[in-house]
């Protein structure tokens, strides 16, 4: 009995239990419907975002055009082949859901995938519900799935997505860059204007937001919330389709003649500064990413440009004041301290003016004149032209070179661009100066942006000019001496090869050495990287051409053909052919001996020659001369030939530069001093009056705009008596 009645307790104990734990459920259940939460979370809310499902919406990439407005680039679908092999799929053996032969299947693929069958039966063999048959059934085109679709092969499926696509392949790709999915599957923009410009591409995604059931469908008569995607702008490049086409096909060309290890060229508009080509070799498919160098050449290749800078060294010495190009100087060799400057032939040309020192590519030259400007006036206008900083220009990863001589001999060095650094882009940017009567112009390459979704222009690029570095004076002495550089009938001119038959090309060469790790150059014959630096047509220039190529080897005239197949391909193209300059091209005379000729017939033949003759003194024979026999000057410099007459009366010197002066007083053997630069302004012996061999003429030199440095003519009565021209 003792037992029973224990377990009668036990038993009223459990029910008890129960009925207390049903009572905390029930509250537990009150608690909720009332406050809407357990453990500090929203049920109702909970509930609601296990129906709700969100769908992003993606927004498509914007394009990139050309000029011509030709698709450069744009998104288009892709897809990827995936197989079903799991039986599970089919559920009617006639119409199977899932591959089934597996061999054939293998077979058919192998010609639409490029892989092999043995690969893809392997990835087929695998025990898994499904398989993607990759890599070539990745990305594969609308075309090829079309393809692969009609042999109605079973099992065999498609998954679409969309990827970006350059109709072109590797051209223009440097400057289009190229774009590809980051770990999200977001495509962003690498290299290029696909780089600089990947937000305006971009757009930006939208979203859709709506019940569904357990099935995955939408709950009907519920709320949806739908953002729309914005698509990415279009950008349409100054890039002329037709204009690339040559630079690619010259650089090819040129490849099939010689070897190098890089090559790149660009061709600007003058007039606004729109790169309207820019081709490099090796260069890479954006669509197959065969990419080797991630350097665009035309911002980020930065090296020594070599003798091109002496169009800007040249231009300082001229906008200063400093420049006579017929005053004669020894070529070769120059000392400075216990460094020295050589000339690119190591031996020079003996006496020449300066202005065949430009056409001859004189290093002598260029350095005594980057001497004559000095350190800080050099690079200051090495920096007006545009060097040692970025252009600005809309392109990732941009250069800017550097510009930092300091000792005099590095001085000198720059003076004939050694010692510093410039990139392609630079260089076009600052010969726009030779277009546009001295004014730097703002390289840029974008022409227009696009808004798809309202089809209005959200951005125009245009002209944009910077600063004005030097007068229009000293841009037309430029442009002839790079006319005489490569249209002269004299052969030692350096840009011989480069003379074309459409349109008149004026350039200036260069060849730069490459440095060596271990201090010094590479002096191997080949590491160097040679450039041309051109405008055309010469009357007035509407084009601007940059080519540089390192280590050429092979055919001397590859650089030459490119450039002219270049130029005589857009002359053509935009109708050049008349603007030709038809003119004496001998324009480098070598000066011969007139001493002890009669002076009216030699005065008459030099100034046949082209030659501005200053005749000192009325005598009938000539006693001296300058320059002497065998230097050699440009058409329209000054030659001064001595008779032997008793009286000698002073010209008028004004607009003479100092060299002028000099020569003068070094054959009349006139003591002279002179104050300034520049150009004679006043002289203490007026014109017309009888020179005195013990006196002294004091001269004042004085900088002037403009100054034409041609002579003032004096009384025509006076000019006749003492046949001074």
């Amino acid at each position: 009995m003792k037992q029973r009645n224990n377990t009668i307790r036990i038993n009223y104990i459990g029910i008890i239990g129960i009925v207390l734990l049903f009572g905390v459920i029930i509250v537990r259940l009150i608690l909720v419907s009332a406050l809407n939460k357990v453990d500090g979370t929203d049920i109702k809310k909970f509930a609601e975002n296990r129906n709700t499902t969100t769908k992003t919406l993606t927004a498509s990439r914007g394009s990139i055009y050309s000029v011509n407005n030709e698709v450069l680039a744009q998104d288009v679908n892709s897809y990827t082949v995936i197989a079903y092999l799991s039986p599970s799929r089919t559920t009617n053996k006639k119409y199977p859901k899932h591959v089934v032969d597996k061999e054939y299947t293998a077979n058919a693929l192998s010609e639409y995938l490029g892989m092999t069958p043995e690969a893809i039966l392997g990835l087929l063999n695998y025990n898994t519900y499904q398989v993607e048959l990759g890599p070539g059934g990745r990305n594969i085109s609308e075309t090829k799935k079309q393809k692969i679709a009609a042999l109605d092969l079973p099992g065999i499926d498609f998954e679409s997505s969309s990827k970006r696509y350059y109709p072109f392949g590797d051209f223009a790709s440097y400057i289009i860059g190229y774009a590809k999915k980051d770990d999200k599957g977001n495509l962003v923009g690498e290299l290029g204007v696909e780089a600089y410009y990947n937000d305006e591409l971009t757009g930006k995604n939208g979203y859709t937001t709506y019940q569904q059931d357990a099935y995955g469908y939408q709950i009907p008569d519920t709320p949806v919330i739908t953002s729309k995607a914005k698509k990415g702008e279009d950008i349409y490049l100054t890039i002329d389709s037709n204009v690339q086409m040559y630079l690619e096909n010259a650089l090819n060309e040129m490849g099939n003649k010689s070897k190098f290890e890089w090559a790149t060229v660009t061709v600007a508009d003058a007039k606004t500064g729109a790169i309207l080509g820019s081709a490099s070799t090796p260069s890479y498919d954006p669509n197959k990413l065969n990419i080797t160098d991630y350097n665009n050449p035309l911002v980020s290749y930065s090296y020594e440009p070599g003798s091109t800078m002496k169009i800007f060294s040249f231009m300082a010495a001229i906008e200063e004041g400093l420049y006579h190009g017929d005053e004669i100087y020894y070529s070769g060799v120059m000392n400075i301290g216990d460094d020295r400057v050589t000339d690119w032939n190591k031996y020079g040309w003996g006496n020449i003016s300066y202005d065949v020192g430009f056409t001859y590519s004189s290093n002598v030259a260029a350095a005594k004149l980057g001497l004559a400007v000095g350190k800080e006036k050099l690079v200051k206008y090495y920096e007006d032209f545009g060097f040692g900083s970025k252009t600005g220009i809309e392109m990732a990863n941009e250069y800017s070179g550097e510009i930092d001589p300091i000792y005099k001999i590095e001085v000198a060095n720059a003076s004939f661009g050694q010692g510093i650094t410039t990139t392609p882009i630079q260089n076009i940017e600052a010969l726009t100066s030779l277009a546009n009567e001295g004014t730097i112009l703002k390289p840029y390459i974008v022409s227009k942006i696009v808004n798809q979704d309202t089809g209005k222009t959200v951005y125009e690029g245009k002209r944009q000019e910077l600063r004005k570095v030097v007068s229009k004076e000293t841009v037309d002495t430029m442009l002839k001496l790079m006319y005489l550089t490569v249209n002269s009938d004299d052969k030692a001119t350096t840009g011989q090869m480069y003379k074309t038959s459409s349109t008149t090309l004026v350039g200036k060469t260069g060849t730069a050495q490459i440095a060596s790790a271990s201090g010094g150059y590479i002096l191997d014959g080949t590491s160097n990287i040679r450039s041309f630096s051109g405008l055309f047509p010469y009357e007035n220039p509407k084009f601007i051409i940059y080519i540089s190529v390192k280590r050429l080897v092979g055919s001397t005239n590859a650089l030459g053909d490119a450039v002219k197949s270049i130029v005589e391909s857009i002359s053509k193209y935009k109708n050049l052919s008349e603007l030709v300059v038809k003119e004496d091209t001998t324009q480098i005379i070598k000066v011969n001996n007139y001493i002890n000729k009669t002076t009216d017939l030699s005065a008459q033949e030099l100034k046949n020659l082209g030659l501005n003759v200053v005749t000192i003194g009325v005598g009938d024979r000539i006693i001296d001369q300058y320059p002497e026999k065998g230097n050699k000057i440009t058409k329209g410099s000054k030659i001064y030939i001595l008779t032997n007459s008793e009286k000698i009366y002073m010209p008028s010197m004004l607009g003479w530069t100092s060299s002028d002066a000099k020569n003068f007083c070094n054959l009349t053997k006139l003591k002279c001093k002179i104050e300034g630069y520049g150009t004679v302004s006043t002289q203490s012996i007026k014109a017309g009056e009888e020179i005195n061999p013990e006196a002294e003429i004091n001269i004042t030199l004085e900088r002037k705009k403009g100054d034409t440095n041609k002579e003032e003519k004096i009384d025509d009565k006076k000019e006749n008596e003492n046949k001074q021209t």
